[in-house]
């Protein structure tokens, strides 16, 4: 080995820190671009956000109609942030920076001295106490109260709400148990699960009590059949037949088809799962009527007693672009709560001499030069969703006018040769981002889908096939549903050629049963 001069010529991809700042803020959610933004403003001193008083921008609007574009706008057009990467880093040039007074702000007076002793009037009271003033409000009264009858206290609002154990417990203190039975009741609460089932052993709460007490399995039962019988009915069961058993009972004696409907579901609750009904007639010896109102009186009970206090998370979507129509136009905008408007700090920038390098000003401006960075890359980040949404919106006005069967076959690559972006920099900017239409709140993504071609040579979107299978079994006679074989039929008489397989698989997607197990008593 001797040390050699060789020659070689290659490719490298570099990415330039602004680069890299706008494809993050690209693809982020809501949430994390609001996070992002309060980090920016917490740690750049060169950033404020734009009070409202002196809110004077105008929210950014685009309609349906392709934008007519000049030479001079063209020039100044928006650079994706994929294609850019293929840029020669040796080429680029530093951009000329130009005054904008929204993003630089304009310098503003101190207004301190403006308060003088003239304002100040004789008729403000200095000697009031707190009790002078507060003793008269009614209690309750305060900052925090709008008389607002919508509004919730603190707690309310942030309580995770009553449990199925929470529940059970409150009502077995009030039972004055003995020691060994509330040892029982406690093990038993403690093995429901979400939906209110037993998942415990009876015999692992007889090993565990303290053998001086000589637990037996019968006072173990009668406790738990107490338990039962508390709010909801039918808690604390082994299993939905117990469940349904147990409400069943309980019902009064003079309920029409009581009897029966235990009889069916002590023993032909197998039958009844599978909608055997002609089974389950002869077994029962029962007429059609008659069966369909034991059937009526089984679905009233409560499958799952615990259902009902379940902790849900309720999680609130922040749609990024709205859209309306308004004159008859489809007009698409930025949702301007989503995110604060920011700009530079006037009086930190008056700070700025260009001739001075000390440490101080080479602080305020590297501060100065990556607020701006954040600020246009910002802006970038919103031109390019916008940009996107109202081409989104001009293939799917089916979609908005008609409904989902209407929706057109779209995938990311068509709105990138559209909008004249990378399909990377499309698939960043429609994920977790959401849409307001009259229709409902949908993500962008929700918008694209597969198509499935048509006898005649079109395509139908995979969406619009899955409402017509959706509509297909709404429209079903209960008697008789519709195979996924026989919806496979009544597509291809439309022209749509989907197989069996597809069928099923969209079916399921829906979660939408089988034929056998949507047929009915009618």
């Amino acid at each position: 080995m001797k040390p050699t001069l060789a020659l070689r010529l290659g490719q490298q991809l570099r990415m330039t820190p602004q680069l890299q700042q706008a494809i993050k803020l690209l693809q982020l959610s809501t949430l994390d671009l609001q996070q992002e933004i309060q980090e920016a403003l917490d740690s750049n001193l060169m950033l404020e956000e734009i009070d409202d008083s002196h809110d004077d921008v105008k929210d950014e609007t685009s309609q349906l109609e392709p934008p007519t574009i000049s030479a001079d706008e063209n020039a100044n057009a928006e650079v994706d942030p994929v294609k850019a990467d293929d840029s020669d880093p040796q080429t680029t040039e530093e951009p000329v920076e130009t005054h904008n007074s929204e993003i630089d702000g304009d310098l503003v007076s101190d207004t301190s001295e403006e308060l003088t002793s003239e304002v100040l009037t004789d008729d403000l009271p200095i000697d009031s106490v707190w009790e002078d003033i507060y003793d008269q409000l009614p209690i309750g009264s305060g900052a925090t109260n709008y008389n607002n009858e919508d509004d919730t206290d603190f707690a309310s609002r942030n309580s995770s709400g009553e449990t199925i154990h929470s529940h059970l417990m409150e009502q077995i203190n009030l039972l004055n148990l003995t020691d060994q039975d509330l040892f029982i009741a406690h093990h038993l609460v403690d093995g429901l699960d979400e939906e209110g089932m037993l998942e415990l052993d009876l015999l692992e709460i007889l090993e565990s009590a303290p053998p001086q007490w000589g637990l037996e399995l019968d006072q173990i039962e009668a406790v738990l059949h107490l338990i039962q019988h508390l709010d909801p009915l039918g808690i604390a069961a082994a299993n939905l037949q117990e469940c349904l058993l147990i409400q069943l009972k309980a019902l009064p004696e003079s309920t029409p088809m009581k009897n029966n409907a235990i009889v069916i579901v002590s023993e032909y609750i197998t039958n009844l799962a599978s909608r055997d009904f002609t089974l389950l007639s002869k077994k029962a010896h029962l007429t059609e009527t008659e069966l369909q109102a034991v059937i009526k009186l089984i679905q009233s009970l409560n499958p799952k007693p615990g259902a009902d206090y379940m902790a849900r998370d309720v999680q609130y979507v922040i749609p990024d672009v709205m859209v309306r129509k308004i004159n008859g136009r489809w007009t698409v905008e930025l949702n301007p709560t989503i995110n604060p408007r920011i700009r530079l700090n006037p009086e930190y920038s008056a700070l700025i001499k260009r001739s001075d390098n000390s440490p101080d000003q080479h602080y305020l401006k590297d501060q100065m030069q990556e607020a701006k960075w954040f600020i246009k890359s910002l802006q970038q980040r919103n031109d390019t969703l916008l940009r996107v949404a109202t081409k989104i919106v001009e293939v799917q006005r089916g979609f908005l006018e008609q409904g989902e069967e209407a929706m057109k076959p779209l995938v990311l690559n068509d709105i990138a040769e559209e909008v004249g972006l990378h399909e990377s920099t499309i698939s960043r900017v429609t994920t977790q981002k959401y849409m307001d239409t009259p229709l409902g709140v949908f993500e962008l993504k929700y918008f694209f889908s597969s198509h499935v071609s048509t006898n005649t040579g079109g395509e139908v979107s995979s969406t619009a096939i899955r409402a017509l299978i959706k509509r297909l079994i709404a429209d079903e006679s209960g008697r008789k549903p519709l195979s996924d074989s026989k919806i496979a039929n009544l597509l291809s008489q439309k022209n749509i050629k989907v197989a069996r397989r597809t069928i099923a698989k969209y079916r399921e997607s829906l979660m939408i049963p089988p034929s056998n197990e949507r047929k009915q008593l009618v």
